[in-house]
């Protein structure tokens, strides 16, 4: 026997199909943006909305429930997935498309709800965009949604998780990663598939039609129309809506998600900060016979490309004396364990006033005893030998005392400066990079052990660190 609440998400579902329907019908290939929505169906909907934020209140997680209280709402029949939030106007919204949304179960209706709060939470719309230059959508998409999913029970049978993807993919991706970790293997894995596929890809169309079905190359599509705001001042409407929506006790995994996001400094460490580069780095790209090429898919005479993820990554130390042995083996080591992960090549560039020694590196055992000459530092040598090396991110180790105007301009790449724990700031008026500080760092092993293995629950140490 249906109760109360599956009648009316029938009766509701019926009537947006009835909207969608007209629409189409008089408004052929219109835009579905020009859809006007009754009134009294909005009413109806929202009273239905209301009623699952109630049952929200209601649970343990009552946070989510406060925190729905404090955003906008709105109809998008163009989403494709049963909601999706951005930030317009200094306030979170939370679109809903009822054709999705109303095949849902109540419990199921939390949990996509809950989803979107937890992107919020994760910094997701600023973290994602930074990836954008470097990785596909799907695999952003899908990468960030084993991120939240991770945390929610009673989701939709076809929603993106750990489980679905190591299966469908030939992955083995280990749990409570940040995102950053998961887009890198998913993208490799694609990029492997659609090789297979002869796969085409067109860039230059964009589907604009009602959607009825889930599609997770589609699903954050909406947060390119989020208001522009940098990531400081978002991160400091996030507090706010946080701060209002803590009443009483909340899961251990959220407090944990609450305490990442209110103690991240916008400062980011250099080694985390090279984390995050490698994420946009440019891989060089090598042509294959297998895919068209995704500009013009009509000539066959274009060999098409794939990423190799093996971009050429250039680390300058300076060898002046500004930076002792301990600094250097302790920075390469962390610097060897980041890109490992990408499978990118390491040359190693000795220099003062100029360039001493070149060499290439794969592991700690293949650093060599620096050279033992104490000249003067000029940073221009290096930024010639990166212009002319094809190099595609180059990370210079130094006290940042040179010259004051660089004669070669980086062509191309992006740099990273790091100055050493001696150093004070760079001589350079215009750095063309980031400037960070040397600091100790020690590194967290990720292999999992016995103690890593959750029994019972949810553990703040198991959650996906906000950088």
């Amino acid at each position: 026997m249906e109760t109360y609440f599956e009648t009316l998400v029938k009766e509701l579902y019926e009537k947006a199909t009835k909207i969608i329907t007209i629409f189409l019908k008089e408004n052929r290939n219109a835009n579905p943006s020009k859809l006007t929505i009754p009134k009294d169906f909005k009413e109806e909907f929202f009273s239905l909305v209301d009623k699952v934020n109630l049952s929200l209140m209601e649970d343990k997680d009552n946070f989510y429930g406060y925190f729905l209280f404090q955003m906008s709402r709105e109809i998008r029949f163009d989403i494709s997935s049963p909601t999706a939030v951005n930030f317009k106007g200094a306030n979170y919204v939370i679109y809903f498309n009822p054709i999705i949304f109303l095949t849902l179960t109540i419990k199921q209706m939390e949990s996509t709800i809950k989803h979107e709060i937890l992107h919020i939470l994760s910094m997701h719309l600023i973290r994602s965009k930074e990836l954008k230059s470097g990785y596909g959508t799907l695999a952003i998409n899908m990468a960030m949604d084993i991120v939240v999913n991770a945390y929610l029970d009673h989701l939709p049978p076809y929603a993106t998780t750990l489980e679905w993807v190591n299966l469908n993919h030939s992955l083995k991706l280990l749990p409570f990663k940040p995102f950053e970790y998961y887009v890198e293997k998913i993208q490799s894995a694609i990029d492997l598939l659609e090789a297979d596929q002869d796969a085409v890809e067109d860039d230059s169309h964009k589907d604009e039609q009602i959607k009825t079905d889930y599609n997770p190359e589609k699903t954050h599509d909406i947060w390119e129309d989020s208001s522009d705001i940098d990531e400081k001042t978002l991160k400091e409407f996030t507090e706010k809506f946080v701060n209002t929506s803590q009443k009483g006790t909340i899961p251990s995994y959220l407090e944990g998600m609450i305490s990442s996001l209110k103690n991240s400094k916008g400062e980011l460490p250099w080694n985390l900060y090279l984390k995050r580069l490698m994420g946009t780095v440019e891989s060089n790209q090598k042509k294959t016979i297998t895919r068209r090429n995704r500009r013009q898919p009509d000539r066959l005479d274009l060999r098409g490309q794939l990423r190799s993820h093996k971009a050429n990554i250039a680390v300058a130390l300076d060898i002046s004396g500004s930076i002792s042995d301990e600094e250097f083996n302790q920075a390469i080591k962390e610097v060897l364990s980041i890109v490992k992960n990408y499978n990118h090549e390491i040359t190693i560039l000795e220099c003062d006033s100029e360039i001493r020694r070149v060499y290439k590196v794969k592991s700690v055992k293949d650093i060599k005893e620096r050279i033992n000459i104490r000249g003067g530092t000029r940073f221009t040598p290096v930024f010639k030998y990166a212009n002319h090396n094809k190099v595609n991110l180059l990370v210079y180790f130094t006290d940042g005392k040179g010259e004051d105007k660089l004669l070669s301009i980086p062509r191309g790449y992006k740099t990273l400066w790091v100055i050493s724990g001696r150093g004070d700031k760079l001589s350079l008026k215009e750095a063309y990079g980031t400037v960070k500080k040397l600091n100790a760092v020690e590194i967290k092993d990720t292999v999992l052990d016995i103690s890593d293995v959750i029994r019972d629950g949810y553990s703040m140490t198991n959650q996906e660190r906000i950088n």
